[in-house]
């Protein structure tokens, strides 16, 4: 088969003045010459023209509680479909997901589903929305819209889990159908960001204040919390300060627990208490919702009410033991929750 008819073509590129595609989906801007693909991996120029060679060949499907997003407040307590790709424009020496995200399709076990596949599985599991996670969606951008708008029309809620390290103008149309973020934060220096995945920060910021202030997207921010690394107390009371100033302190925040994975096998795991403490922190600087992830802690995975302190709905781990809410109020008080819950 002729390669150009396998694949979507790509948009977000042009030439320049040597002939070399240059890539704009994110800011890391890949000059491509012919038959190369760019950091991602899933982003080829064939015979000068880029094409998109993940679109419609996702690495596999699950069913996931969506508070495993983590979403604590958009549709608490229901399921979602999940999926991915293979690649990713970051290069997170601690991702999580390498085994995904640094893989090239053909060397994973894709699977062929069209837009049409993909909502019609999450019809027939009667699933109320879908998360582009596993690796980070912004490098499918193509397939991200054609699905969510496909979903919208059918009532599907749609779900973007990233790293928010898009170009201004693509992510006009990459989240013109998304109902939901959940960006990862991944730390609060330049540092960190430039030395541990390839990237920039004041990126990431950017795109967070043009979510929360410019589109309808619910939004939530999680920090995988890495000892030695992201976990200085400072540092994390920067980041919430810089939260609470630039996005308001009703922006749902998720510390979550490290694991010794991919490239920095030598770290050790998060240990509990500094979980606890960022909490705090988040709290002390006006976080009104602050969460603790990939760890049992009933307290740190509860939403309580902001005014009367009541727990409102009662998680352990990715599970909802309880939902006290009237649809979006506290049943003592009636204060209004921020989020999605129908």
């Amino acid at each position: 088969m002729n390669e150009k008819r396998k694949y979507k073509e790509a948009n977000w590129w042009h030439k320049d003045e040597l002939g070399k595609i240059v890539c704009t989906l994110c800011p890391r801007y890949c000059t491509i010459g012919d038959g190369q693909a760019g950091f991602c991996f899933i982003r080829e120029n064939i015979d000068g023209m880029l094409y998109s060679i993940g679109y419609g060949r996702p690495t596999g499907f699950g069913i996931d509680p969506i508070e495993k997003k983590p979403l604590n407040h958009f549709l608490p307590g229901t399921e979602i479909l999940s999926f991915g790709t293979a690649g990713c424009n970051l290069g997170c020496k601690f991702c999580q997901n390498w085994s995904i995200s640094k893989a090239r399709y053909d060397s994973v076990n894709s699977l062929y589903a069209s837009p049409e596949d993909v909502v019609s599985l999450a019809k027939k599991n009667h699933l109320p929305s879908i998360a582009y996670t596993y690796n980070d969606p912004v490098i499918f951008g193509e397939y991200v819209i054609d699905i969510s708008r496909l979903a919208r029309e059918e009532g599907i809620r749609s779900v973007m889990v990233s790293a928010g390290y898009i170009d201004k103008e693509a992510r006009k149309d990459v989240y013109k159908y998304i109902d939901a973020a959940n960006i990862d934060l991944k730390a609060f220096t330049e540092e960190f960001y430039h030395n541990l995945t390839f990237s920039h920060l004041s990126d990431v910021l950017d795109t967070l204040i043009w979510l929360k202030k410019e589109t309808d997207v619910w939004l939530e921010l999680t920090t995988l919390l890495i000892p030695g690394e992201n976990d200085n107390p400072e540092e994390i009371k920067k980041m919430c300060s810089w939260i609470v100033e630039n996005l308001g302190n009703e922006v749902p925040l998720h510390f979550t627990a490290f694991h010794p994975d991919f490239k920095m096998k030598d770290k050790t795991a998060t240990q509990h208490k500094s979980l606890i403490l960022s909490r705090e922190i988040a709290l002390s600087e006006g976080i009104k919702f602050c969460y603790l992830g990939n760890v049992h802690d009933i307290k740190g995975s509860t939403t309580y009410c902001p005014e009367c302190a009541i727990p409102l709905i009662e998680r352990d781990w990715h599970s909802v033991r309880k939902n006290n809410l009237l649809i979006n109020k506290c049943p003592n008080c009636g204060t209004k929750i921020p989020g999605v819950f129908k």
